[in-house]
């Protein structure tokens, strides 16, 4: 993480928030994959779990927050700290709002279920870019752990892979629904579902572009990819 600074007591409250984004991080992660875990099984009971730790994921959201303020007003921090604490108050946003989407991609599921419909839909083909996108989590997560600038402009060139494969799902949904209208509602869900997974390669790529920001001191959110590789290389 950060270089060391003249305070000790500085450098100790920058590691624990640190740590803190990281193990929020790892249960958001957790969460997720006990997400795709209850769509690939059609697991009422684990989607079900799912839903159960976004309370510990909010909490944990409102405890960073509060501590992140408390080190901003005590320690007055320099330009480049100020950066890296700002980029995990956003990072730790766009955690619970992953924590978010698999607690609906749970309840979308336990409404496909409920439906009856869930061997008719072609439920198992998200498989795919939920893992995609349950990876790409990963992946930012450990460039955040070692401020990887190279991991994080991958992950950014990354998501337009999972666009992809959210646009031929939902083409393939519409060919369902179009088959057998009996199946447009549980479909919808489904719909909703998908585009679930495809915020959550979103939010991966914004911790991504943060990373960036943290190292280098640019504000690349929107920016061509081209500007985007100038400046992370």
């Amino acid at each position: 993480m950060p270089d060391k600074h003249l305070s000790s007591q500085f450098d100790s409250d920058l590691n624990h928030v640190s740590a803190r984004l990281l193990e929020l991080g790892g249960l958001v992660e957790s969460q997720l994959r006990q997400a795709i875990y209850a769509l690939a099984e059609l697991s009422t009971e684990v989607a079900q779990q799912v839903q159960e730790t976004e309370n510990r994921v909010n909490a944990m959201e409102l405890e960073i927050d509060r501590e992140l303020t408390s080190i901003i007003a005590r320690r007055q921090p320099t330009a480049v700290d100020l950066r890296l604490l700002l980029a995990i108050s956003k990072t730790t946003a766009n955690l619970e709002r992953v924590g978010d989407e698999a607690a609906k991609i749970a309840r979308m599921v336990k409404s496909i279920i409920d439906s009856g419909a869930a061997r008719k839909l072609p439920a198992y083909e998200l498989r795919v870019a939920a893992d995609m996108a349950a990876e790409q989590l990963r992946k930012v997560l450990d460039a955040f752990a070692r401020l990887d600038t190279e991991e994080a402009l991958q992950i950014v060139k990354g998501d337009d892979h999972l666009d992809e494969e959210f646009n031929g799902f939902v083409r393939k949904l519409i060919t369902y629904m179009m088959e057998d209208p009996r199946t447009i509602s549980p479909s919808l869900d489904l719909l909703f579902l998908a585009k679930s997974i495809e915020r959550i390669g979103d939010h991966a790529k914004n911790i991504a572009e943060f990373i960036i920001y943290i190292v280098k001191g640019a504000d690349i959110r929107h920016a061509p990819i081209e500007e985007v590789e100038s400046v992370a290389r």
